[in-house]
């Protein structure tokens, strides 16, 4: 949906007169569309989120009930890749390599992208315990694609990642979804399969692409109920 200046300063909770200084500045994603301003939702998101704007619950609301059927995380590993020994000997120069590595289209912003997951960060670590981590920004990373991916990256060395459980990180899952939707429902059926025994020591001794694949479907398989619900009860 492409958002009007009215629509934009009501879900940024700013006067219009803010939004037009913003755009003067240059400092907005914006569009001139038939001689008006226009604001893609999902760019509006990203940019809101790295600069810690508070957003209205509005713009979480797809345009459109998508009646696509959601992806299976096999599906959305296939399309994001894995990769292995991936540099970095610290938090943001890992983020740096991973976001270089991402399978993502050519018109997309990698600087601006690093910039939101850094930004993320700095609200909490994405770790989340037994050397894995899960970079994404506290609201859903919505780019310029066609269909979820999930890349999987191994680094070369853990690092210190801020983990809850203060472990070094060495394994991380990065989400990039068309829709909020699709994020939710990747997000929380990722958080099920960590829970599987056999994927997670796949995991830990960074089996080769083939076996990861084929642990994850087994894995995914076992959770029927969240097949039910559309992996709805997500919560980040």
């Amino acid at each position: 949906m492409q958002l009007s200046v009215k629509d934009t300063a009501k879900i940024l909770n700013v006067s219009e007169k803010t939004i037009y200084r913003w755009i003067e500045q240059q400092v907005v994603p914006v569009y001139r569309i038939n001689e008006q301003y226009r604001f893609n939702r999902s760019e509006l998101l990203e940019w809101a989120t790295s600069r810690r704007i508070q957003v209205s619950p509005e713009i979480f609301q797809e345009a459109e009930q998508s009646k696509t059927p959601l992806p299976s995380l096999s599906d959305a590993l296939k399309a994001g890749g894995i990769s292995y020994r991936v540099g970095g000997s610290d938090k943001p120069s890992v983020l740096r390599a991973i976001v270089d590595i991402l399978n993502l289209p050519e018109e997309v912003d990698r600087g601006f992208l690093y910039q939101v997951l850094m930004a993320r960060e700095t609200l909490g670590s994405t770790g989340i315990g037994d050397g894995i981590a899960i970079p994404h920004v506290r609201n859903p990373v919505v780019l310029h694609v066609s269909k979820p991916g999930m890349t999987l990256c191994f680094l070369d060395h853990p690092i210190n990642f801020g983990a809850i459980d203060g472990q070094p990180v060495d394994t991380l899952f990065t989400l990039i979804s068309p829709t909020v939707r699709a994020h939710l429902h990747i997000l929380s059926r990722l958080g099920f399969v960590l829970q599987n025994q056999d994927f997670k020591t796949a995991l830990k001794r960074q089996a080769s692409r083939e076996e990861l694949m084929e642990t994850l479907s087994r894995a995914e398989a076992a959770i029927p109920a969240l097949n039910a619900h559309n992996g709805d009860a997500c919560r980040q």
